[in-house]
């Protein structure tokens, strides 16, 4: 039996289930699989701590290391006397890799020109599935080693995606989460330069049976003119967004290289929410970025309100060797921390309110498990009743906590 480990984002989570099948193909047993995540230097630190314990606990399993980190620094993990195998981003998606007698293999993620359509048989009984449509980024945010773990842009053909969205959804999967690096560059490398707007809305015309199109993070600056219409018009693709805003301050922003301004993340959510009002947004943020002042720090954390966040991902500033990031004065750990502590705390505030905001009203949920489901803004609610995963179920919210909705049927 093969165990799969994954760190990280909704793509390295569709990109494990493509493992696991390959893994199968190439009859690979008693071995344990881990998919890392290269974001923060915690993020390594992290898997490198849970690669001892799996040693430990399993002293003749193969253990094989791929993902990011393992792309960005094979030889920390090579070094490992815990590890038999390093495999590149490219590498892990090929079923022949799992039995060479090389100890590394990571080529130049840089070389990558395609993203192959990964078939993904099952997502070991979630409610929902994840389809890859893009992998790569073009863009050198200051602070992120990300584009040399996963490589340039890259985009899956138009017809890949329907004919993988509409096996996914005659497997029984009732929603789809669009994953990518950065998906709102989706198409720029294809022929015809279809923009991801296009695509949602040929997966919905084409897809009739699928009853909820998702979209993982997005860069709001790169919104097209189709997606924003999609909105708007198409019912089935969920009101929740999740921003790849990083900070609220426009001097932070230039320095992290971003392409976006304070005012253009406020002008898109209310842009937004006046095609669908309930729309919800989350974001990613980061807290003590090299030269953040007090001042700075305090714009980023009035954005929560401004733009009205409320599912948030808050990220401790973490230098990455071989960033610019890193070589900029950076900000005292304990400051870091601290505000890193406090963004977290506002967070919290604003999606308490957010709950407390849907008390009263109407939902359908996705049934994630017995008694567990989410709303298509993706609020978690709770309920009493026999159901099964991938039901859809009609609710009346009645309570809710800080972090959940208490519903009924």
């Amino acid at each position: 039996m093969t165990k799969i480990v994954t760190f990280g984002c909704r793509l390295n989570a569709y990109e494990s289930e493509a493992m696991r099948a390959r893994a199968g193909e190439a009859g690979l047993s008693n071995a344990i699989i881990f998919n890392t995540c290269a974001v923060t230097a915690e993020a390594v630190r992290q898997s490198r701590q849970a690669i001892r314990k799996a040693r430990r606990e399993n002293p003749n399993s193969k253990i094989i290391v791929t993902g990011c980190a393992a792309q960005t620094e094979p030889q920390t993990y090579a070094g490992m006397p815990e590890v038999d195998l390093v495999l590149g981003n490219a590498e892990k998606l090929d079923a022949k890799n799992y039995f060479i007698n090389e100890r590394v293999r990571v080529n130049d993620i840089m070389s990558v020109r395609e993203t192959a359509s990964q078939m993904v048989g099952s997502f070991d009984g979630r409610a929902r599935a994840f389809l890859q449509v893009q992998n790569g980024c073009d863009h050198r945010c200051t602070f992120c080693i990300i584009p040399y773990g996963r490589g340039n842009s890259r985009s899956v053909g138009v017809g890949e995606v329907i004919a993988e969205a509409r096996r996914l959804t005659e497997a029984g999967f009732p929603e789809i989460v669009l994953t990518g690096v950065d998906l709102t560059s989706y198409g720029h490398d294809l022929p015809g330069t279809p923009s991801l707007g296009a695509l949602v809305r040929k997966i919905l015309k084409l897809v009739p049976a699928l009853k909820r199109l998702r979209l993982s993070s997005i860069d709001s600056i790169e919104a097209d003119d189709e997606l924003m219409r999609a909105i708007a018009e198409e019912e089935r693709l969920m009101p929740h967004f999740h921003l790849s805003a990083q900070s609220g301050d426009d001097m932070i922003l230039k320095r992290m290289k971003r392409r976006h301004a304070r005012k253009d993340t406020i002008a898109f959510c209310d842009a937004v929410r006046r095609l669908r009002p309930d729309m919800a947004f989350g974001a990613d943020l980061i807290a003590g970025f090299p030269t953040e002042t007090d001042e700075m720090f305090e714009n980023t954390k009035a954005l929560i309100d401004d733009a009205g966040l409320s599912y948030l991902h808050i990220f401790p500033f973490s230098p990455r060797k071989g960033t610019p990031a890193a070589r900029m004065p950076q900000v005292a750990r304990p400051l870091v921390k601290e505000r890193a502590a406090r963004l977290r705390a506002k967070g919290e505030e604003a999606l308490s309110a957010r709950m407390s905001a849907l008390v009263g009203s109407e939902q359908v949920l996705l049934v994630e498990k017995q008694g567990l489901g989410r709303t298509a803004c993706f609020a978690q609610a709770r309920f009493t009743g026999d159901t099964q995963p991938g039901q859809m179920i009609r609710v009346r919210v009645t309570d809710a906590t800080q972090t959940q909705l208490i519903a009924m049927q």
